[in-house]
């Protein structure tokens, strides 16, 4: 720039200008201090911050029963075959709504929660509320509004050809696959010599809005008479066998190449000689994806028990060599060569009822978590060293379990001084010992949350802890009230400043437990003690809670 009278230099720039062009180059990188986004992840330090304060403490607020499945969902629990909607936010239960019951014939097999998506300009108003996507036993899908229940959408898939039970993504809150149930012809017909080719139906739909992709059959003179189930994930179609085998195909490259005509939902059609309305009944969808010839294999393992995972960096993929006497030993492979990483085979050696089990951190961080009944292994694929071609398996941190009072003594000597020897040896998971139960990730908080039991006669005690998700140190151990009946099936949720733990007792009896966190450290002793405390029943829409 040109020097200005009087010795002075002219700016370069109009004031403020450099400040802008500065905001503008990071705004083009996702910085912008004052956006929603950064807002929300301060907000989620802080309340991480906050939680893992030695004052704060999760209290049970209050606590419901049910003869039937209880499920949860984002701060709404769902009673009643999803006929009653609870929120658990509150510190009181507040009933969002209450249907009749239904009959049998509009039960729900399945259902998801969809949530609106960023940034997209959506054709109804009630499409950026929140919303409960249900499957009936009679072939209907509906889309429900999450806080009220109203009916949105309806559509009919099929008639009595096949019954739809089950809902998944295959990708996130963008694409959504219906299944049905393996087609099984009746006894009778067996008999008779009648072939049953088709074994199962998917279809296929992109939500908000709701528009209808294709439907497909899986057809055993396609894909072989051992296919005992399916999947669609990631755009990848996965085909299950008796014998182990799992194999992959392209889902994308079969509905571009094997589709007959699309059709969008509400329009009228005429197929295969029937004309009717695209999702209304008595038509539902036609079957208009028609797989004709085995399609381009993508890949193909043998696992026992069809388990098969694939995740990290690069790509790699888990298996359990197809042998019983294997069971409970993986091995991790680089999907591009199928080579066994170096440190590749991971065995816990347990000797327990139930067996040890790992995963793909859902993290994205591309490690590895290995869950058995004393130990949380956490472990990361690395490159081998002078050579990075081969990868191998690292042991990031681990998270033992608290077995300091073992009973697992073979020689114990009586006050008399006698010597006895055990003839037998403590399985691994003896209710007796503290067990790993559950694993989960709450990615909002960035915390790593297990739940270990201690079970001494009828007496069970369990305690949710939170752990740093990068190095594995313990923040917080929150003891559960209830006792833990470790025969009974149980789910724990944990959801940034709530716990709920489900459980199932015999002769189909659910509870709901909700823990709230509370910071008032005058009434620590009230949340943490196991004694028993004082509860209020109250009813509401007809059903009794339990409050401390």
């Amino acid at each position: 720039p040109q020097a200005a009278a009087g010795g002075r230099r002219a700016p370069s720039r109009a004031p403020g200008a450099h400040n802008v062009c500065r905001l503008l180059t990071r705004r083009a990188h996702g910085f912008y201090a004052r956006d929603a986004g950064v807002a929300h992840r301060k907000n989620l330090g802080l309340l991480r911050k906050i939680l893992c304060q030695e004052s704060t403490k999760f209290k049970n607020v209050w606590t419901t029963h049910s003869a039937s499945p209880i499920a949860y969902e984002r701060g709404r629990i769902y009673l009643d075959n999803y006929q009653c909607c609870i929120s658990s936010i509150a510190q009181e239960p507040r009933i969002l709504y209450q249907k009749p019951k239904c009959s049998k014939s509009e039960k729900i097999e399945d259902a998801l929660l969809l949530e609106c998506p960023l940034g997209e300009m959506l054709p109804s108003p009630s499409d950026y509320k929140s919303s409960l996507i249900v499957l009936t036993v009679q072939n209907w899908l509906l889309r429900l509004s999450a806080d009220s229940g109203e009916i949105l959408e309806k559509i009919y898939l099929a008639g009595s050809c096949c019954k739809f039970r089950y809902l998944s993504w295959d990708t996130p809150q963008e694409v959504m696959v219906v299944k049905s149930a393996q087609n099984k012809l009746p006894a009778a017909a067996r008999q008779a010599g009648i072939q049953q080719s088709v074994l199962f139906y998917l279809a296929v739909f992109q939500v908000l809005p709701l528009s209808f992709i294709g439907m497909l059959e899986i057809n055993k003179k396609i894909f072989g008479n051992s296919v005992t189930d399916v999947a669609v994930s990631n755009g990848i179609l996965i085909v299950m066998y008796s014998v182990g085998l799992v194999r992959l195909y392209n889902f994308q490259a079969i509905s571009e190449q094997f589709m007959e005509q699309p059709f969008d939902l509400g329009h009228e059609f005429n197929w295969n000689g029937q004309v009717g309305v695209v999702g209304k009944y008595p038509f539902g969808l036609p079957c208009n994806i028609k797989i004709t010839d085995t399609p381009p294999l993508l890949f193909e393992a043998s696992s026992l028990e069809n388990a098969f995972q694939i995740g990290g960096y690069p790509w790699h993929y888990i298996i359990t060599p197809n042998k019983k006497k294997h069971k409970g030993v993986f091995h991790i492979c680089s999907l591009k060569d199928n080579a066994l990483a170096k440190n590749g085979i991971q065995d816990m050696k347990c000797c327990s009822l139930e067996p040890d089990w790992i995963y793909f951190h859902p993290d994205m961080s591309g490690r590895i978590i290995h869950v058995g009944p004393n130990l949380i292994k956490v472990l990361k694929l690395k490159e081998v060293k002078n050579n990075t071609d081969q990868m191998e398996i690292a042991e990031d941190f681990m998270i033992v379990a608290n077995r300091e009072n073992s009973v697992n003594n073979a020689v114990t000597v009586t006050a008399s001084g006698r010597v006895v020897k055990k003839r037998f040896n403590l399985l691994d998971d003896d209710p007796e010992q503290e067990t790993f139960k559950i694993v989960d990730y709450e990615d909002e908080l960035d915390l790593l949350s297990t739940v270990a039991v201690t079970q001494i006669g009828a007496d069970g005690r369990a305690h949710l802890d939170f752990h740093c998700n990068e190095h594995g140190i313990l923040l917080k151990s929150i003891p559960l009230l209830e006792s833990w009946d470790v025969t009974y099936s149980h789910e724990v949720y944990f959801d940034k400043d709530l716990v709920l733990h489900i459980e199932q007792k015999p002769n189909r009896r659910f509870s709901c437990y909700v823990y709230q966190m509370v910071c008032d450290t005058a009434k620590d002793d009230e949340c943490s003690s196991h004694e028993k405390t004082e509860r209020v029943f109250c009813k509401k829409g007809g059903r009794i809670f339990e409050y401390i």
